[in-house]
């Protein structure tokens, strides 16, 4: 009996912290804060907004179409999605395409796998695991989504890419890729007859005039 009186006595209490609890919680979600384009007297000038520093460049991060209740990215979404599900390349093979496709190929892939593709990076160098060769003949008959893929789940000790990497610019690092690896097998009846005329005088084997 007089552990049940305890008890009973002891509730109202308990209530009584777990309401303070749960109002503490709640002063947290609603923390005083400066509303865009509101009016502060934290600074000088009156205004809660800042202006950027001289030389910046404002950035928001998210999905426009997540966090706009579908006003807003809606195109850029279906978009990321047709990229994300796409068999094969889903963009036109083209001078814009490459540049874009060096420039993050430069960025995320070249430290392990070289300017060249040849796995020989500097990173690689340092004691990292070397990546294979574009070169191989088993890369060079992959399909353009298995690379895509890899991009994006990672293979081996390659992390995934997919936090880093749109969808379209993986593309664009598949279509460079490929370029790469053209330019390492690429076959003189096949170039341009001023650039096949160049590459003959270039290879050794046409300067001694052998086959």
């Amino acid at each position: 009996m007089r552990s049940r009186s305890i008890l009973l006595l002891g509730l109202p209490a308990l209530f009584l912290a777990l309401a303070g609890c749960e109002r503490a919680m709640h002063d947290m979600y609603d923390q005083p804060r400066g509303k865009a384009h509101g009016s502060s007297s934290l600074f000088s000038d009156g205004a809660a907004s800042r202006t950027p520093p001289p030389g910046t460049m404002v950035h928001a991060r998210g999905a426009g179409a997540g966090s706009s209740s579908g006003r807003l990215g809606t195109e850029d979404a279906a978009v990321r999605a047709r990229d994300a599900a796409a068999p094969a390349q889903p963009y036109t093979l083209d001078q814009g395409l490459l540049a874009r496709g060096r420039q993050r190929y430069d960025i995320y892939c070249l430290p392990c796998h070289s300017p060249v593709g040849d796995g020989d990076g500097r990173v690689a160098r340092r004691g990292f695991p070397s990546p294979p060769s574009y070169h191989s003949d088993r890369l060079r008959g992959v399909s353009d989504r298995y690379i895509y893929d890899v991009i994006t789940q990672g293979y081996g000790v390659m992390a995934s890419y997919a936090d880093r990497v749109a969808p379209a610019d993986r593309w664009a690092i598949v279509a460079y890729v490929r370029a790469l690896q053209l330019s390492q097998h690429a076959r003189l009846d096949r170039l341009p007859a001023t650039m096949a005329e160049r590459a003959r005088a270039e290879l050794p084997h046409e300067r001694e005039g052998r086959p």
